[in-house]
């Protein structure tokens, strides 16, 4: 469940930057805190834990540049996450689409984080992905 991970680490780089603002809502901060709390308790269910990406959550260092290290740190702990089954956690991803209601209310708006896909083949969540296909 891919789809939930990439959601969840969204959730986790927006809470970061929006939720530790001094002029973030108490909405947006709760959220975060609640969505932070469970990635953690999923993270250390793994053996061995990931430790870098667990400070990395902790100390609210998840980023949500585009550059080669936050795409990469992103990457890392969408690993860790689909690592740990957190695709499958339905209260850690019901709290990161949270988060991300709160934290970015015009891509809420546009359903941007709801996608609902059965049966396909070849399809990509998100923005600025670049795919190639082959099917037999």
């Amino acid at each position: 469940m891919i789809e939930s991970v990439e959601l969840v680490v969204a959730a986790l780089a927006a809470g970061a930057v929006a939720g530790t603002r001094e002029t973030a809502s108490t909405a947006v901060k709760d959220a975060y805190s609640g969505a932070k709390t469970l990635a953690l308790r999923v993270l250390r269910r793994v053996e061995p834990v990931p430790s870098a990406m667990v400070e990395a959550v902790e100390t609210d260092a998840i980023t949500t540049a585009d550059d080669e290290a936050g795409v990469s740190q992103r990457r890392e702990l969408a690993a860790a996450l689909t690592a740990a089954d957190a695709g499958a956690d339905d209260e850690l991803v019901a709290a990161a689409l949270k988060v991300l209601e709160l934290a970015d209310r015009a891509g809420s708006q546009v359903k941007k984080y709801r996608v609902v896909l059965h049966g396909n083949k070849g399809v990509q969540v998100g923005d600025g992905n670049i795919q190639n296909n082959t099917f037999n």
